[in-house]
Order: structure tokens, then sequence, then C-alpha cells
């Protein structure tokens, strides 16, 4: 049980150690935890993505839930992504979710995810509870177990996604990137039926996603790059594995920085709608500025998407996301959701293509770059760095006096000519990582030279 231990975004770990006694050691925390939340007989959604070892794990928590007295819906026949499970817990008004997947990362990674019923990702005070439950399976009689049921994810979230966006995408020509993952036969089924004529790029399950993590980065993503511009199709956009985030390439930029991407989706909502934004403290100011010639607020929270979507319940945002390419917005589920994006996406490119788009808020707001880097750091470290480096922190960075330190999330270091750096740690690997934003890319590396130098001697 000391092995398993929720962060960032649930529970994942090598196959070495995320192992079936310790899932169904899991899935008997969860049940005694909805039990304890008065859910007692109600129904739980379990779903998986398309790694190899996802199904057995999936079926091990059906049973351990089912053991319990719940009944289980999961998807009909194959994997799918983890906002159409999220969805399902929101739809179905159910007790809650639980999503065996490791989302980017390697192929050798699984975890496993619990989602609340509202389909929002489970706040620490949850995640805490079901930690202090986590037991071996302790079966009711036979005679109380649930039953699981097979439903279809797919047509429910996306009639409520064409509603919602109210996408009309005839004329458009979008290669979708599904990198082996679960967004095949998701997002790109989703585009077409809005009109969309799309190409389909490694829409075939790969457990092994090719031999690479599957994570829409702009060194994963030069494939779908180069056929977009083969094709001269309008769009490119990418799923990770289990297509909760979302990439966009365009014909003359390429691989779009997910910040420009944030910043030109919540310009588009914008045209026909109000509300403020949420964002991460890693992701750009320039989100703010948008919001500030709108007569909008801006609000930041820490790393992680269960911050968002808190967050955005609070302020009743219009739209909250992450650089790392997680986004959702006002009227779906509070998780972020790349199979929405995708059309979301998809609509504003044919409303203004994101080129100019992003020309024309670059303009209007200033220049922006950001970029980070990591470095390694034990987790057992993490904390005892993170503390040094607060102490650390000089009175100038690269030149520029520190007017602000943000500590929310680790540190962040806001400096006198509106650029920034962050050091924080990663909540999925051993990695410290240290983000910088300036309004050019040698500024940038400044930033990001200055912050290693101050992190690396104390690791």
């Amino acid at each position: 049980m000391d092995a398993i231990s929720f962060g960032t975004d649930g529970w994942r770990a090598t196959l070495d150690e995320f192992t079936a006694p310790r899932v169904r050691i899991v899935g008997q925390g969860v049940a005694t935890y909805l039990r304890d939340e008065g859910h007692e007989g109600g129904t739980v959604a379990v779903g998986y993505d398309a790694r190899a070892s996802s199904p057995e794990f999936a079926e091990e928590l059906a049973r351990v839930l089912c053991a319990n007295g719940f009944d289980v819906v999961m998807p009909e026949g194959r994997d799918r992504p983890t906002p159409l499970t999220a969805w399902q817990s929101q739809e179905r008004d159910l007790a809650g979710a639980l999503m065996i997947t490791a989302s980017h990362n390697p192929p050798e990674y699984n975890g496993v995810k619990f989602i609340m019923g509202d389909g929002s990702p489970a706040l620490p005070e949850a995640t805490d509870a079901i930690a202090e439950r986590l037991a071996e399976p302790d079966p009711l009689p036979a005679e109380q177990h649930g039953t699981v049921y097979e439903v279809d994810e797919v047509t429910p979230h996306a009639e409520h996604a064409m509603d919602l966006v109210g996408a009309d995408l005839d004329g458009l020509h979008v290669v979708y990137d599904a990198m082996h993952g679960s967004g095949r036969d998701t997002t790109d089924a989703l585009l077409a039926s809005a009109g969309a004529t799309v190409d389909r790029l490694r829409c075939e399950r790969d457990p092994e996603f090719g031999g690479s993590s599957p994570e829409p980065s702009e060194e994963n993503l030069q494939e779908l790059v180069q056929v977009v511009r083969d094709r001269d199709a309008d769009l490119g956009i990418a799923n990770d594995g289990d297509a909760d985030r979302i990439a966009v390439v365009t014909p003359e930029r390429g691989f779009l920085d997910e910040n420009l991407f944030f910043a030109a989706t919540y310009d588009y909502l914008l045209e026909s709608d109000s509300g403020p934004v949420v964002r991460t403290v890693s992701t750009t100011f320039l989100v703010d500025r948008i919001a500030e010639a709108h007569g909008e607020a801006a609000y930041e929270t820490p790393v992680g998407f269960k911050w968002v979507a808190d967050a955005m319940a609070e302020h009743d945002a219009l739209v909250g996301g992450e650089e790392s390419g997680g986004f959702t917005v006002r009227g779906h589920v509070r998780e972020k959701d790349g199979v929405l994006m995708g059309l979301l996406a998809a609509a504003a490119a044919v409303e203004e293509p994101f080129e100019r788009r992003v020309a024309r808020l670059l303009d209007e707001h200033g220049e922006v770059h950001q970029s980070r880097v990591s470095v390694d750091c034990p987790d057992a470290e993490k904390d005892r760095v993170i503390a040094e480096v607060g102490e650390a922190l000089p009175d100038a960075v690269a030149g520029v006096a520190v007017e602000r330190v943000n500590d929310a999330d680790g540190f962040k270091a806001l400096l006198a000519d509106g650029s920034w750096f962050l050091v924080r740690p990663s909540g999925t690997e051993p990695k410290l990582r240290v983000y910088a934003e300036a309004e050019s890319e040698a500024r940038v590396e400044e930033l990001l030279s200055a912050g290693r130098a101050i992190v690396e001697p104390l690791v």
C-alpha cells in the first residue's frame, strides 16, 4: 500500500509497481470511500485506455466494485478517452468514475484516476480519503453483488459536444493524429460528423504507441506537421494517449504553442460569449491580457486540472486550461477534454485561421514566448529542494529585478519587465520543472539558464 500515492492526476507507476493486487486495493479504497459518502448501492463508471494491460486492470476494478455492491458501467467493446468516462459520470449522475490510464506516459507505465460524480477531477480531500481506506478487497455476500453493463460512451458525448459547439465544418480539411491512442474513431469521427474532411494519421491501436510516449509535443508531431503541409490541409489536430489533451498544427506555424492555442481559443469564445478565464501558474499571461481587454478577470491556480476545475466552478469561468494542452469550457464536464476541444479548435479555424488570429493577438497584446526545462530530482528530495529554492531566490534574475514571488505551486518570480520564471515539482516524474515566459526567445533562454543555475546546486 505504501507504493500507492495519488499525485497531480491520480496514481501512475511502471508496471513492476502498478500491479493487479494494488489495483484491487485501490478499488476497495474507492468502494469504501463511496459507501462512507452515502453512495451505497450506486453505480460507478470504469474506463480504460489503449495500453495492453489496461483492459485487465479495468476488469479488476469492476470486479472489486461489484463485490462491494456497486453496479459498473464500462465502455462498449474497447478503450475510450478519459473525458468520455468523465462525461458518463456526470450525464448518468453516477457515484463517480475510475479511469485506467497513464495518459501521455511511456507504454511501460499505467495508472488509475478517480473522477467525481459530477465528472470533475478529484481534489485532495477525496484522494486523501481514498488513500486512508486502501485495503485488501472485502467482498459482500454474492447475492449483494452488483452487475457490469457495457454502454455506448461515444454517442451521448458527441451529441452534447455538437450542441455545445454548434460547429459547421463543411469545407474544412483536417488531419487528425490519434498517436495510436484512445482518440481514434472518436475525435476524428466527431470532426467528420460536423462536416470536415478528415485524413487520419496513427489511428490504429498500438499499445506500444509506435515505440514512444503518446505525448502531443512539438517533437512528436513533426509527421503531422509534414502531412498537413503536403496535403494542403487547413488544420492538424492531435490527442495524447487517453485523448484528454489536445495539440494543434497549422500550415504556416507548424506546431502551435499550447499557450497561443489557449489564448486564441479564449479570444474566439469571447466573440459570442463572456466570462473569466482560469489558467495554471505555468500558463501564459497572454490570456490575462485578453481577459483584461474584454473587461474580464483571469484566475491563476496551481498546476493540476483539479485546481482549474475547482476554480472554474467558483468563478463561472468561460474556459479553463493549462500549458500542457488540457482545456475545457463552461457548459461541459469540468475535466480536460481533447475530443471536445478538437471540435472547438476546428470551429475556431473556420471562423478565422489560427495563424491570422494569433498574429492579431500578438500585435494587440505583445509578443509572448515560453519554454521549460527539467532537472532530475528524486521524489523524496522534492520538498527539500523547493523549500531551498525559496530561500535562494535572488533580488534580480538575469539582470532584472524580482517584483513579486508567488508560492502557490513551487516558486514563481515575476520580474519588472513583465517576464517570469517558475520552479515547481513534477507531479508525475522524478523531476523539477523550470518554466520561463518573456517577450523574446532569447530572454526566455536567459531566464531558464538562470533558473537552472539556482536549482541544480540544490539537488
